[in-house]
C-alpha cells in the first residue's frame, strides 16, 4: 500500500501548543522539542518514526531536537529525519526549528570527537547532508572540550553562523565558569548564544545548584532542558517496581539497582500529586519544568505516537500552588 501524501494539519497552530521566547532574542520555542536520541534509527521502525514526526508537527510542536551520532547507528536519526524531510516537510521547513550538534564520538580517528574547529565543521555538513537541509536553525557545541582552546571552539560556532550554516549557535552541558566565557565571547562578536541544553528534571537539579539555569537567564540565554523524565523514572512504570521490558530491566542506560523501593515510595508519593492534579507523574513533571520562564522548552522523547500525545498535553496545566511545589520538593528531598 503506498501511504497518501502529507498534509500538515491546517489546525497545528491551534491544538493547544503554546511557545516562548528563547531568551532576548526574537525566536519563539514550542513549551515541547522533540528529541530523536533514541526511537528514531535505522534499528527502528520508519513507519513509526515518521508517524511520530507527523504527530508532532500536526500538534505545534515546531523544534526537533538531533546530534550527529543520534541512533543507533551513528547518523542514522539524522538519515531517518532526512527521509522525512525530503517527502513530508519540505514545504513547512520555514515552520520548524531543526538542531543538531557536534561534540561526541562520531568517526574513527583524531578528528572525530570533541571540539575542534576540524570537527565542528566537518560533522555539521555531515549532519547537513544527511538531513536533506542546506542550513540547521541551531548548532549546538554538544559538550565542553577541556582540551581544545575555548576560543577555537567558540570561534568555529561563530564562523558557522557567518558561513549561513546554522542561523543560531548553543552550548550544552559547559560548566558554569566555561559557559560565561562562552556568553560574553560570542556576544563581542555578535553572535549571541542563543540557548543552553542541559540535563533538568525533579530528581536531577543539577543545574540549580550549579547555577547553570540562573546563569543563562542573567545572560539572556534560553534554556532547553533534556531527559525531564529522568530516563523513564518520573512515569508510572516504575510505581510497583521494574516491569519487565523496562529500561531498568534492560540494566543499559538506567541500572536495576536506581529502582530502590524508597525510590518507589517517592514516586508513589508524586503521583498522588499528579491525580490531585488530573496529570499522570509524567505529565506533572514535564509541567514542572514549564512553571516558570527559566525553562524555555522541554525536550521529550518518544516510543509511540500515544505516548507522544500523553506528553504534548503536560501543556495545559503548568501552574502550580506553593503548596504542591513544597510538597514536590519535600518528597524528592525527604
Amino acid at each position: 500500500m503506498i501511504n497518501p501524501p502529507y498534509y500538515a494539519d491546517d489546525n497545528r497552530y491551534d491544538s493547544g501548543m503554546s511557545y516562548s521566547r528563547c531568551g532576548r532574542s526574537g525566536l519563539l520555542l514550542p513549551k515541547i522539542s522533540l528529541g530523536l536520541w533514541h526511537n528514531f534509527g535505522d534499528v527502528d521502525t520508519f513507519s513509526n518514526s515518521r508517524d511520530m514526526l507527523h504527530f508532532a508537527f500536526d500538534h505545534g510542536v515546531t523544534c526537533f531536537d538531533l546530534a550527529n551520532n543520534y541512533g543507533p547507528s551513528y547518523g542514522s536519526a539524522e538519515e531517518t529525519f532526512g527521509k522525512i524531510m525530503a517527502t513530508s516537510f519540505k514545504p513547512y521547513r520555514d515552520e520548524m526549528v531543526i538542531t543538531t550538534k557536534a561534540g561526541y564520538d562520531m568517526w574513527q580517528g583524531p578528528y572525530g570527537n570533541w571540539g575542534s574547529r576540524k570537527y565542528l565543521f566537518a560533522s555539521l555538513d555531515q549532519s547537513l547532508k544527511r538531513m536533506n537541509l542546506d542550513y540547521v536553525d541551531i548548532f549546538y557545541s554538544h559538550r565542553f572540550d577541556p582540551l581544545t582552546p575555548m576560543e577555537e571552539t567558540l570561534q568555529a560556532l561563530v564562523d558557522i553562523v557567518k558561513r549561513g550554516k546554522a542561523l543560531y549557535v548553543g552550548i550544552s552541558k559547559w560548566p558554569y565558569e566555561a559557559s560565561q566565557f562562552a556568553y560574553d565571547y560570542l556576544k563581542q562578536r555578535d553572535v549571541p548564544c542563543l540557548i543552553y541544553q542541559g540535563r533538568y528534571n525533579m530528581i536531577d537539579r543539577g543545574v540549580e545548584t550549579s547555577g547553570i539555569l540562573e546563569q543563562a537567564f542573567e545572560n539572556g540565554v534560553g534554556f532547553t532542558a533534556f531527559s525531564p523524565l529522568e530516563q523513564g523514572i518520573l512515569t508510572n512504570r516504575y510505581l510497583n517496581g521494574i516491569p519487565e521490558g523496562s529500561r531498568a530491566s534492560k540494566n543499559k542506560f538506567l541500572k536495576s539497582e536506581t529502582i530502590t523501593p524508597e525510590l518507589v515510595e517517592k514516586l508513589n508519593a508524586l503521583n498522588k500529586i499528579a491525580s490531585d492534579r488530573n496529570q499522570s507523574l509524567a505529565e506533572m513533571s514535564l509541567a514542572w519544568l514549564l512553571k516558570d520562564n527559566k525553562v524555555t522548552s522541554v525536550i521529550i522523547g518518544s516510543s509511540s505516537v500515544k505516548q507522544l500525545a500523553d506528553s504534548i498535553r503536560s501543556v495545559d496545566n503548568t501552574c502550580f500552588s506553593q503548596s504542591e511545589l513544597e510538597a514536590i520538593d519535600l518528597i524528592i528531598k525527604g
